[in-house]
């Protein structure tokens, strides 16, 4: 969907923004972007439970082409100091106090904060509630705390800073039906609560792959050891190999439609499709005839790949894989979160926007692929089907 110009972007910094953020009376439509990486310290509650997400919603007027879901109908907000949590200038992690002294802290405003938003709302008890928080005792035992008449939830991916309320949004909005009522608390440094309530917009929307079906998809497990280098707490040998060289300024905004769009080029004259982009046509040899296309979105199949265990990397193998794509179109892509023992010629993959390697600071960002399952895989391994 093209956003066109009338679209005001933010960014957000921690949980109370998120809250400030939605609530906020524009004009314009507003594109709220935030995303957090949780670093704990080894074996505390903050590694067990932390999450890395990123999150994005657009709030303003409903439009013809932007339907409102959910509107908000009253919003309350109570700051307090407490001392629950703290973080040293330069550290690694945060600290936190004993969960139970931010439980009692937390319970009464969050009972207080509910009470009067519901009440400014006009609404007796809410059909779906929503409570995040850093302190895990609040997150556990929230419906002792507010309970909504439908469901009781948090987080669906543990605490992810900043962008918790966010992520809890997107959750609820998944598992909601028109007309029904969300109350979403959060509970950092005091207490936000809002009080929204769904439009049958809600019904008809194309609903994406929502954070439910993102946690169900197969993934790979990863060793502790290899998680702690990935975090940078942990530091490993690194390959036997030349490191890559650091990613050139020029080049990257010569190409910047390709390395950050995945925009190829359709010949006008054979309809031939270039991944990447060309200016003379491979197929029918016609210059400068080709129209730009975005290609970030299709889907296609393996068509052969190799399992490089030399190659420079953090996560040795490195996997890569011929792909062609559904309509036209083929290129080269590495596999993303590979699984080379059931990668077979034929596969069906997806595109993600991951790193590709750091570099003497500059971190390099290009397209991979992802494998999609069609049959699953059964407890030996082994494809189903």
């Amino acid at each position: 969907m093209d956003l066109g110009t009338a679209v005001d972007a933010h960014a957000i910094g921690t949980g109370r923004t998120a809250m400030a953020r939605l609530r906020a009376n524009t004009a314009l439509t507003t594109l709220i972007v935030g995303g957090d990486v949780r670093v704990g310290q080894p074996g505390s509650a903050d590694e067990r439970g932390g999450a890395d997400v990123g999150a994005a919603v657009l709030v303003g007027a409903p439009t013809v082409d932007l339907p409102g879901l959910a509107e908000i109908i009253a919003y309350v907000g109570q700051t307090e100091e407490i001392l629950d949590r703290w973080r040293l200038p330069g550290a690694d992690w945060g600290s936190s106090w004993e969960e139970r002294f931010g439980f009692e802290r937390y319970a009464a405003l969050i009972r207080s904060a509910s009470a009067r938003v519901l009440d400014d709302a006009g609404v007796a008890q809410a059909d779906h509630v929503v409570v995040v928080s850093p302190n895990t005792a609040v997150a556990k035992r929230a419906s002792t705390l507010v309970k909504g008449v439908l469901s009781t939830s948090g987080s669906p991916v543990g605490f992810a800073g900043a962008v918790d309320p966010l992520i809890a949004v997107a959750d609820v909005l998944d598992r909601a039906g028109p007309n029904e009522t969300i109350l979403l608390v959060s509970a950092a440094d005091g207490v936000d609560a809002l009080v929204l309530r769904t439009t049958g917009a809600l019904s008809a929307a194309a609903r994406p792959t929502g954070p439910a079906a993102q946690l169900a998809k197969p993934s790979n497990s990863v060793a502790y050891p290899r998680y702690l280098a990935w975090r940078g707490i942990l530091e490993f040998e690194p390959p036997r190999r030349p490191e890559p060289a650091r990613p050139a300024g020029a080049p990257s905004a010569r190409a910047v439609g390709w390395k950050y769009g995945f925009v190829g080029s359709r010949c006008l004259e054979c309809g031939f499709i270039h991944l990447p982009p060309a200016r003379v046509c491979r197929e029918c040899g016609t210059a400068d005839a080709g129209e730009p296309m975005a290609a970030a979105t299709l889907a296609g199949r393996v068509a052969t790949f190799t399992v490089d265990h030399l190659a420079y990397s953090p996560s040795p193998p490195v996997v890569v894989a011929v792909i062609d794509f559904d309509g036209g179109g083929r290129t080269t892509l590495e596999v993303a979160d590979a699984r080379p023992d059931v990668l077979a010629i034929g596969d069906r993959v997806e595109l993600v926007f991951r790193r590709l390697y750091t570099a003497e600071g500059v971190h390099n960002y290009f397209w991979k692929a992802i494998q999609v399952d069609e049959n699953p895989i059964d407890d030996s391994g082994t494809r189903e089907g």
